[in-house]
């Protein structure tokens, strides 16, 4: 046995049909542990350009897969995974589709046989899509959800399982409903909102927009992502985005209520209102390996050469402090940037404190 396969739970060869960015991060994943990959796609283009980055190998006579990836659009994921059912019949079948009924309810509707398909959905991504874009370690530390159902039992569905450990994720068992509930209010909504908040910035002046700080970049930057992909995830799962929005609209209608008239007894009351609520929203968005707790964050002014922010996280080391999240911001006027720095709220001040004796200038952490 290999080093590499070793170190695999998954036995089985695996074939990957559709070789954008999970398609093509999965395959680059379980190649580098020595799985026999297969690539399909219906775009010999894309296929070819999936394998060349290392994904798997082409189709070959006397193919036998044990587990088959689909990582097709949204709307043709019940069509593609009843045609790899259907050719063959000695496989398990998933889907990394990020909505999970609506294929569920449509192959059972047309007889597939759901004691071999599970559908799965690994919440990762990036903005960008396609093969160029993949990663080997996309998934790493990612919740991995598998929407289970009465017609599969786990152990049938256990090489599912084993292929997400092996990517380094996170499998969580979830029903298919609640899955989509889930993630219109923490995925499918979000991207419709930076997009709106997006797509006011069209009519801004240059100047406007070069006093953009790391606040807007936060809250625009899925703003990007594929607009094709996402109004085939959005009608999908449109009931459910629906319901999210609609108190959203509620709320913001206040709000302007409250803007309109800022002089008014209950204005600013409204407005603070929506503060806090969005306070106490956010405190409830678990940290790093699913920590339910706030940080702290320190602002540390690095100049814009080579070296510097290397040095900054080697001296954060040696004060023993651990990392929780980094960002990075340039101003646009200086040769000068800002990280900010996430910590436990415990180790901030003395971080702080070792930072400015070691050199360093700490900014106030704005939005």
């Amino acid at each position: 046995m290999t080093e590499r396969a070793a170190d695999r739970r998954l036995g089985e060869q695996v074939r990957i049909v559709g070789s954008g960015l999970l398609g093509a991060s999965i395959g680059l994943g379980l190649s580098a542990k020595g799985v026999d990959v297969i690539v399909d796609d219906a775009s010999p283009s894309t296929r070819g350009l999936a394998i060349a980055y290392g994904a798997g190998r082409a189709p070959e006579a006397g193919d036998a897969p044990g587990l088959i990836v689909v990582a097709v659009p949204p709307d043709v994921v019940a069509d593609v995974v009843a045609a790899e059912l259907e050719r063959f019949p000695d496989a398990l079948v998933t889907d990394v589709a990020s909505v999970k009924l609506a294929p569920l309810e449509q192959l059972r509707e047309r007889g597939a046989d759901l004691s071999r398909y599970l559908g799965t959905h690994p919440m990762a991504g990036r903005e960008r899509g396609g093969a160029v874009s993949a990663r080997a370690d996309l998934f790493v530390g990612r919740p991995w959800i598998l929407a289970g159902h009465n017609g599969i039992s786990y152990r049938r569905a256990a090489a599912i399982e084993d292929m997400i450990l092996d990517l380094g994720a996170v499998p969580i068992e979830m029903d298919a409903a609640v899955h989509d509930r889930s993630v219109a209010l923490v995925s499918h909504a979000p991207q419709l909102v930076a997009s709106l908040l997006a797509s006011r910035l069209r009519d801004g002046s240059g100047a406007a927009l070069g006093l953009a700080g790391q606040g807007l970049r936060d809250t625009t930057r899925i703003a990007g992502s594929n607009p094709e992909l996402w109004v085939q995830i959005l009608g999908a799962n449109a009931a459910e985005v629906a319901a999210v929005l609609r108190p959203l609209r509620d709320e913001l209608d206040v709000v302007i209520a409250a803007l309109e008239d800022p002089d008014a007894p209950a204005s600013r009351r409204a407005i603070a209102e929506a503060l806090v609520a969005g306070n106490e929203g956010v405190s409830r968005i678990p940290g790093k390996h699913g920590q339910d707790k706030r940080f702290a964050s320190l602002v540390v002014k690095i100049d814009d050469r080579p070296g510097e922010l290397a040095r900054l996280l080697t001296e954060i080391g040696e004060e023993g402090v651990n990392m929780e999240d980094l960002r990075l911001e340039h101003s646009p006027e200086t040769r000068v940037g800002f990280a900010e720095i996430s910590v436990l709220p415990e180790a901030a001040h003395p971080l702080a404190t070792a930072l400015e004796e070691r050199g360093w200038t700490l900014m106030e952490a704005e939005r």
